[in-house]
This record gives structure tokens, C-alpha cells and sequence, in this order.
């Protein structure tokens, strides 16, 4: 017997409907935002990746060569390849572009509860606007999102520029090295890391930086920062529209290409992997090819945010089990087609079983019982059988379908 891949999951018909629910949530308040959907191939050539975050990336992707001999991966996550579409395809349409998308993307990892080989990405992308107002909104969408799905979380913002004044007298790849360290909360490493540089004397700062929780605080701690204004702005907008968030300045972001504003989600009920969200300002597009344009975008880890949610109850539709005689069966199609049309599912038995059976049958999959013998077909009505009360009475079929309707029962 084969077993699914490791990472991965089967979802059957309860939970694809409560994730699907919880789905058309978010499509619906992007869809208000004016956020419209994309949709990127499953694989990309493997340096759509690499260009930016290094050859060391490698290792936590899905890579393969195609007959061809092109270096493929499939991806990992969406917001390079949505930039690539937008240099391929979107440098003509009017600024700013408001795009979103739910993906699946795929990482090679260790499984763990909240943390699969194969994810799922709700995510957004605004491309073309450089200022604190286009960052408000791409974070009270990011708020408003959430909020739709029913998780109950915390919304912490910060920006790059503090931590990246602090790290000034470094190299690049030093910067990233260190900040690395800071995204995962690995606070031995970071103490490894400074005292093999000889930087130690960053490690007071860049504490003190991580426990700011005001802006007046973050500046004593960085001084003079080239983007206070901007960053003040944010925060003021955020407060001017009473969005419940945490300064925090010791995001650091995992990917390379974050420039400036950034956030992160946590659901409250979760463990160790409790982010459900982050995201930021970003410069991608001139490294494909493109213009140097400003960006901001995030991306909901949905798989999170179900196990967060749990469980719950789905709101109840009627369904209708058509039951027939052997000579009723064509009649049985025509009446099981009528309440399709009107919206209603209707199954039809396939195993041509006795009467009897049937009934037992839809006992354990539907609320009524549609009844079609020689004596229905020949009046042209039908008969319901309510399988929870056991009450039956016979109706034309316009009144069965408006009693299901209105009743779910008859």
C-alpha cells in the first residue's frame, strides 16, 4: 500500500470545505482592497532563486533538471515569481498594481505540526508605491485579512533601518549573517557570531534594539536614522486608524530582499511555529530584468492559520437521496437534475439496490428521502420521507423542491 509523500497531507470532504470557507474569506477582503488574483507556474528556473538569497537556499528546495538540462526547482514561495510576471508581463499597467494570489509552494524540510513539505500561501503583492501610506495599507489589509479567517493573533511591525544603522560598519553578507541569527531568535548563535567577527560590542545594541516597544526608544538606541520620517509617518497612520499592533524592531526577516518596513503575525494558541504571517517592503524586479520598483507584500501561511482555527461546524445544506424503483430510474434522473437545478445536492443510487437498502443508505448521507415508484412516476408527483423524524407525505415535485428549500426536511 503506498503511503502520501513525507510532509504532506490528504484532506478529505469536511476539512477542503472548511478551508475553502476560510479561503473565499480572504479572497473576498482582498477582492474589497482591490487586490486582484495571479496565478505563477509551480516551477521556476532554479536562479529565480538563487540571484538573491544565494546558492545556499538550494538545499531547502525541491530541485531538479528537465530533459532540457535547465536547472528547475519547484517553488518555494511566490513573491519572486510574482516579480518576475511583473517584469515578464505587467510593466505597462498603470501604478500601483495590486495583486494577490493563493499558492501552494513547496520547501524541503523537516515535517513538523504547522510546518509541511507542501504549503499553502495566501498572499499579496503592491507594486509601484514608495510611501509610508502604501505601507499602511498593505498592513491594515494584512489586519484585515486575519481578522476574516477568525484567528486570534498578534501583529507586530518594525523596520529594517535601526538594526541596519546598528550593523553599518558591516559587510553585506556580514549583515545578513548577523540578521539571520535575529530573524530565527537564535540568541547563542548571535553571541557565536559577534564573538567570532571580534563584535561584540553589538550585541548591547542590537538587545536593546529587539526590546524597544516605542519610536521615541528605537531612535535613543540607533540614533540619527536617515528614515525617521518614513518610519514615524507609518506608525502614525497605524495609530490614526486604531490598527492593534506591537512595535518591534527586532524583526529581522528571513528573505534577503526586504528593505524596509516589515511584520509579522502570531497566532496566540500555537507553539514554537506560531507565525502565521510576514511580510514587508522590497526591491526585486531590477534583478529580472526590470525597473528598480518599490514593492510591499506579505504572505498568510494558511496551513497555520487552519490548525490555529481547528475544527469547527459548517453551516448545514439539505441533501436529497433520490430512492427508485427498477422502472422508476429514468424518472429518478429527471427529479434528481430538478433539485440540482434549483441548487440543491441530490444524489441518485448507483448500486441498484432494493427499496429497502436505498432508504438505509440515505439514512447516512442525506436529510430526505425522495421516493419514486410506479405509482409516482405514473402521477407525476414524488414522495419525501424526512430520515430524521421519519415523516413522509407525496408533492408535486415544484413543492418537494420548495419544501427542501425552505425546510431542508419535508
Amino acid at each position: 500500500m503506498f503511503q502520501k509523500p513525507r510532509g504532506t497531507r490528504d484532506f478529505l470532504p469536511d476539512e477542503m470545505e472548511r478551508r475553502r470557507l476560510i479561503e473565499q474569506r480572504m479572497r473576498e477582503v482582498a477582492r474589497r482592497w482591490g487586490y486582484r488574483e495571479v496565478s505563477t507556474p509551480d516551477f521556476e528556473h532554479l536562479e529565480l532563486f538563487t540571484m538573491k538569497s544565494g546558492e545556499g537556499i538550494i538545499q531547502e528546495m525541491y530541485v531538479f533538471e528537465d530533459k532540457g538540462g535547465r536547472k528547475l526547482t519547484l517553488r518555494p514561495e511566490v513573491t519572486a515569481a510574482t516579480l518576475r510576471m511583473y517584469v515578464n508581463e505587467g510593466k505597462v499597467l498603470p501604478k500601483p498594481i495590486r495583486w494577490c494570489y493563493f499558492a501552494d509552494c513547496f520547501r524541503y524540510e523537516r515535517p513538523q505540526k504547522g510546518r509541511y513539505r507542501q504549503f499553502w500561501q495566501f498572499g499579496v503583492e503592491l507594486i509601484g508605491a514608495d510611501t509610508a501610506l502604501a505601507d499602511t495599507e498593505v498592513i491594515m489589509l494584512a489586519d484585515d485579512m486575519l481578522r476574516s479567517t477568525g484567528v486570534t493573533f498578534d501583529l507586530h511591525v518594525g523596520h529594517l533601518a535601526p538594526m541596519k544603522h546598528i550593523l553599518a560598519e558591516l559587510a553585506p553578507e556580514e549583515q545578513r549573517a548577523i540578521m539571520a541569527y535575529l530573524d530565527k531568535h537564535d540568541k547563542e548563535g548571535l553571541e557565536a557570531a559577534l564573538v567570532e567577527r571580534n563584535l561584540t560590542h553589538l550585541a548591547e545594541p542590537l538587545a536593546a534594539l529587539s526590546e524597544c516597544r516605542e519610536i521615541a526608544e528605537v531612535f535613543e538606541v540607533a540614533g540619527d536614522v536617515p528614515e525617521r520620517a518614513r518610519i514615524e509617518e507609518t506608525f502614525a497612520l497605524l495609530d490614526s486608524q486604531n490598527i492593534n499592533y506591537q512595535p518591534d524592531f527586532g524583526i529581522a526577516r528571513g528573505l534577503d530582499y526586504y528593505t524596509g518596513m516589515v511584520f509579522e503575525g502570531f497566532a496566540r494558541n500555537l507553539g514554537a511555529e506560531n507565525q502565521i504571517l510576514g511580510g514587508g517592503t522590497y526591491r526585486l524586479a531590477h534583478l529580472f530584468g526590470g525597473d528598480d520598483v518599490a514593492s510591499c507584500g506579505f504572505a498568510i501561511g494558511f496551513d497555520r492559520v487552519m490548525v490555529s482555527i481547528g475544527d469547527f461546524d459548517l453551516a448545514h445544506e439539505p441533501v436529497v437521496g433520490v430512492v427508485c424503483t427498477p422502472e422508476a430510474r429514468v424518472r429518478a434522473l429527471e427529479v434528481a437534475r430538478a433539485f440540482r437545478n434549483a441548487g440543491i445536492r441530490a444524489e441518485v443510487d448507483l448500486m441498484q439496490r432494493g427499496m429497502g437498502a436505498q432508504v438505509s443508505h440515505a439514512a447516512k448521507t442525506a436529510d430526505v428521502a425522495v421516493i419514486l415508484g410506479k405509482r409516482e412516476v405514473e402521477a407525476g408527483t414524488v414522495t419525501l420521507k424526512d430520515l430524521h423524524s421519519g415523516e413522509q407525505q407525496e408533492k408535486s415535485l415544484a413543492d418537494a423542491i420548495a419544501w427542501v428549500a425552505r425546510h431542508g426536511t419535508c
